[in-house]
């Protein structure tokens, strides 16, 4: 056989090296390689060729399978673009990974057919064909047209793996398996129903009406088969075949979380099956990021209101977690939370271990925390902050950096603290007697059934005091020094929250001082400055300054606990006076907002009580009985009082006349005397005068 020649390049492939490679080891084994030097067409330097015979055996395979190749890439050479391209076969576009797990047994058998078409094709001698059904009997047990049929699909395989890899370098060697493979059978293809069919079917199923009243399919089938009659479609899928297409759709298809947004809305939908981010932690300081919120806990304790009366409530609790440690802080227990809570509960924080101040707030999206006087901008304002003054912005006043707000109705984004109100509801409050089930669970196996009501008259449940004592146990010896899970999972050194807030690194920046703080907590309000100084709670507050500001707004701040003075501030913020109550002054030192409100009942009682009085005291005698005579205007028939009868409406006068002429004249004019005796009068004169005959026989 006459000796074949290839080219550096075509060697360096059939070994699978890079060219320097190849021509390094030629030139280092000279006498291991037969070459020849032949005359370039381009008129350059000589190109080197060598010898096929000197190459390893496993180059001298690949050429082989080479040669046999070509009738192949004959087929599909590079085509003009508007020629048509060659059908890939289906291995081409398959996962190799994704069909090794699925079909491992067959993908295995077929890597063992590979290496025996390997063999055959490596026969180079004399009669192929009576040698081919030999070998197949032998290795495959089977005739000739299989193995040729097996090799023909292996060198097509090889082709398109060879052509791919000049593209883009890739090795596809997989591919001279998979083509030895079944195909896998195509699911989902439902070729009993036409496109137009399978988009109706999806036109109903995921239709927002349709899945939001959750549609059956029943009821999409009526539909279907009314839309066929329409249209004179003759056939249409059995219904056992759309039900099947539809479960293809939701499982197969991932269609499921289409159909739960089409059901169920956009804001149900991010809270529920949108993919959620999971904030990394670990980079943040202690103190660098609290995040607040409020929690209702879902049972229930006794309360005693400012009338002396009892009632059964849900506590709500004020907190702020760090994002960081996890350690909960300034938690303030309370039968309403509001704005005034929020401070006491940011102030316990601060002045509390372990606590301090943060450099940033991650805030819930709710009115309390959005309040202006909170953040010192308006609630629909999210662009920055600006504190120009005392009376306004809490959160800058007493040094933190900024605050974020977390979405409108999206939980996830306060992931910290609502994971930790989870656990406060598993770990602590299914242990209260009073607990009723979780106040947001949609089951009605959520709920617990109790008679609350029974419950409070019998002195079953704890007072909001009490129940503090124990949440507050709980929280320092419990939760605080157990290993907490998102600690765990962001890879802490210190797993327990209490541990790793006093370890690890830590934001630290100076406390303003308490009286301070305490003077910024206190309630604000606008009000309008009249000439009788600033009117509150019924009350007058004066002081001189205020005379330059009749007739304007101020912003005032008070003490609950000390009602009789006000502070005073002008619309920059800057103080203008300290106005006091001179009537609440002479009640005592110090009135508090709470013993104000309850005076201003009392007064309101009082006033109800003496009016109730005063309308039985003034009711006629002669209702109590029959028998008694009434008479207008008097009492038993006398006059009590000197003076004209009481007009129904006196006259309102709008000015009095200056001539003297008209009033001598207005004077002189003599008035009509009204009849002494009505009808009525006459009528109940003469029924006296006969109850008087009749008393004197």
């Amino acid at each position: 056989m006459a000796e074949v020649y290839v080219t550096l390049g075509e060697a360096a492939e059939l070994e699978r090296v890079k060219y320097n490679t190849m021509v390094k080891r030629v030139l280092r084994k000279q006498e291991s390689f037969v070459t020849k030097t032949e005359k370039s067409e381009n008129g350059g330097k000589d190109v080197v060729l060598v010898a096929v015979s000197s190459l390893s055996k496993q180059a001298r395979n690949a050429w082989k399978e080479r040669e046999k190749l070509k009738s192949f890439t004959e087929e599909f050479p590079d085509k003009k673009e508007d020629e048509q391209k060659p059908e890939v076969p289906w291995y081409v576009n398959t996962d190799v990974d994704w069909y090794i797990e699925n079909y491992k047994e067959r993908y295995y058998k077929a890597v063992e057919l590979g290496n025996v078409v390997r063999k055959f094709l490596q026969y180079d001698e004399g009669d192929r064909t009576k040698y081919a059904e030999e070998f197949a009997q032998k290795y495959l047990g089977k005739g000739q047209r299989t193995l040729y049929r097996y090799t023909k699909a292996y060198l097509e395989a090889s082709a398109w793996a060879d052509k791919l890899e000049k593209e883009d370098g890739a090795g596809r060697e997989f591919f001279k398996v998979l083509c030895l493979c079944r195909k896998p059978k195509e699911t989902g293809c439902f070729p009993s129903i036409k496109p137009e069919v399978k988009q109706v079917i999806k036109n109903i199923w995921f239709n927002e009406d349709f899945a939001r009243n959750q549609g059956t399919r029943e009821m999409l089938y009526e539909k279907l088969t009314a839309i066929a009659n329409i249209n004179k479609w003759e056939k249409i899928p059995s219904y056992q075949t759309v039900t099947r297409y539809i479960s293809y759709l939701m499982e197969d298809e991932g269609m499921r979380n289409a159909w739960f947004l089409a059901s169920r809305g956009t804001r149900e939908y991010k809270n529920k099956v949108m993919v959620k981010g999971s904030r990394d932690t670990k980079g943040l300081q202690v103190m660098q990021i609290v995040m607040g919120d409020e929690h209702t806990f879902d049972c229930w304790v006794s309360y005693k209101q400012p009338n002396g009366k009892v009632i059964a409530i849900k506590p709500h609790l004020a907190a702020w977690v760090d994002m960081r440690s996890r350690v909960i802080m300034g938690d303030v227990m309370c039968k309403d939370a509001n704005s005034d809570i929020l401070k006491q509960s940011l102030l316990k924080m601060i002045y509390s271990e372990p606590g301090g101040v943060p450099e940033y707030l991650y805030i819930d999206n709710g009115k309390d925390y959005t309040a202006k006087t909170m953040t010192g901008r308006d609630r629909n304002d999210r662009s920055g902050m600006n504190f120009d003054n005392e009376t306004m912005g809490f959160y800058k006043s007493i040094g933190i950096k900024d605050d974020h707000r977390a979405l409108p109705y999206e939980p996830w984004s306060k992931g910290q603290i609502e994971r930790f109100f989870r656990t406060v509801c598993n770990k602590f409050t299914r242990w209260m007697k009073s607990y009723t089930g979780t106040l947001t669970g949609s089951k009605t196996s959520d709920k617990v059934d109790k008679d609350i009501k029974r419950m409070l008259e019998r002195g079953e449940l704890m007072t909001l005091e009490e129940f503090y004592e124990k949440w507050h146990e709980w929280l320092t010896t419990v939760y605080m020094h157990t290993e907490h899970s998102g600690l765990k999972k962001m890879g802490e050194t210190y797993k327990k929250p209490y541990d790793c807030f006093m370890n690890e690194d830590r934001y630290f920046k100076a406390a303003p001082p308490k009286s301070y703080a305490t003077m910024l907590m206190m309630k604000s309000e606008n009000v309008l400055v009249r000439n009788i100084g600033i009117t509150k709670w019924g009350y007058e507050y004066r002081s001189d300054e205020l005379c330059d500001y009749i007739g304007r707004k101020v912003d005032i701040k008070y003490d609950p606990d000390d009602m009789a003075v006000l502070y005073v501030f002008d619309q920059k913020g800057k103080r203008i006076c300290e106005a006091y109550c001179q009537e609440l002054l002479q009640i005592a030192p110090k009135v508090t907002q709470k013993a104000l409100e309850e005076h201003l009942k009392m007064q309101k009682r009082q006033q109800k009580r003496d009016r109730e009085r005063l309308e039985e005291a003034r009711r006629p005698f002669e209702e109590l009985n029959e028998q008694y005579v009434g008479f207008n205007e008097t009492t038993g028939g006398i006059e009590l009082m000197i003076g004209g009868k009481k007009q129904e409406k006196a006259a309102k006068v709008i000015t009095i006349p200056t001539d003297r002429t008209y009033q001598q004249g207005f004077r002189a004019e003599k008035r009509e005397e009204p009849e002494a005796d009505s009808e009525y009068m006459s009528r109940q004169a003469e029924n006296a005068l006969k109850k008087l005959r009749a008393i004197g026989g």
